[in-house]
């Protein structure tokens, strides 16, 4: 696979965000160093999470757009910054001809629940609506096998590898490693003695392993400080996120204070 990245190419005409342009600008840098340094990413981005007030500034262009939002019939409760905000999500098909003109496989379209979390949100000057962070899909080790446990025994090392490898390509400290798999795998008799070799000398406090509702693999860690670039590898998941992940991600990770 080539790694040539695609940007949305009409997204102004979609979505008025003031700080697209530099998102989109550290995207594109992340994505430079990360395959320079030999990892693969699909073209399309994986998602955005974009905050907004109300929800319609940005579900109403993606609607236009083709994306069917709500589409896993879930919403995801985020705690971002002390604040309650709820995050719900939109889908693109990959057949779409906004896929081809580089629009993401999904947004996160989030929203603060009541006054408090709003005032913060607005406080930060990033404008309303404004892209939190963007987010690349790693190309995932081929999977030979139907087994999940066997898969994992593999995807889970690589994506500790790649975190290494992409720490030391952009030369920032990556967020947490957050681990969400099969229940199957989780509840293989071989699991536990098999999850310290997979993570190696990570500490305890840089990862997190959880079973993903509705199946399938998603791995994912912030690479920009401030929660601004994601990666993620994602393999047979039947909704956008995990809810453990994001309750996770949102009050560790991520923060509408989010400087440079």
């Amino acid at each position: 696979m080539e790694n040539k990245i695609k940007l949305p190419t009409n997204f102004a005409d979609y979505l008025q965000i003031e700080n697209a342009e530099l998102r989109f600008t550290e995207a594109t840098d992340v994505a430079k160093h990360i395959t320079g340094a030999g990892v693969q990413i699909y073209p399309n981005m994986d998602h955005a999470a974009i905050f907004c007030d109300p929800p319609h500034l940005v579900a109403d262009g993606l609607k236009q757009l083709g994306y069917v939002n709500g589409w896993d019939a879930r919403c995801y409760p985020s705690p971002v910054d002390g604040c309650d905000y709820i995050n719900v999500s939109a889908q693109l098909s990959a057949d779409s001809p906004a896929h081809d003109d580089g629009w993401f496989d999904y947004v996160a379209v989030v929203h603060p629940v009541d006054k408090a979390a709003l005032e913060h949100m607005l406080g930060q000057g990033y404008g309303n609506p404004f892209i939190h962070h963007l987010t690349w899909g790693l190309v995932p080790p081929e999977r030979t096998t139907a087994d999940d446990f066997e898969y994992a025994c593999r995807v889970v090392p690589f994506m500790v590898q790649k975190r290494e490898v992409i720490g030391d390509a952009i030369g920032d400290e990556p967020g947490t490693l957050i681990i969400a798999l099969p229940e199957n795998v989780m509840a293989h008799p071989k699991f536990a003695d098999a999850l310290p070799e997979w993570i190696g000398d990570l500490d305890t406090a840089e990862y997190q392993v959880e079973s993903m509702q509705g199946g399938g693999f998603l791995i994912q860690f912030f690479v920009l400080t401030g929660g601004r670039i994601e990666v993620a590898l994602r393999v047979g998941t039947t909704q956008t996120f995990n809810p453990k992940s994001v309750h996770k991600i949102s009050e560790d990770e991520i923060s509408a204070v989010q400087g440079k």
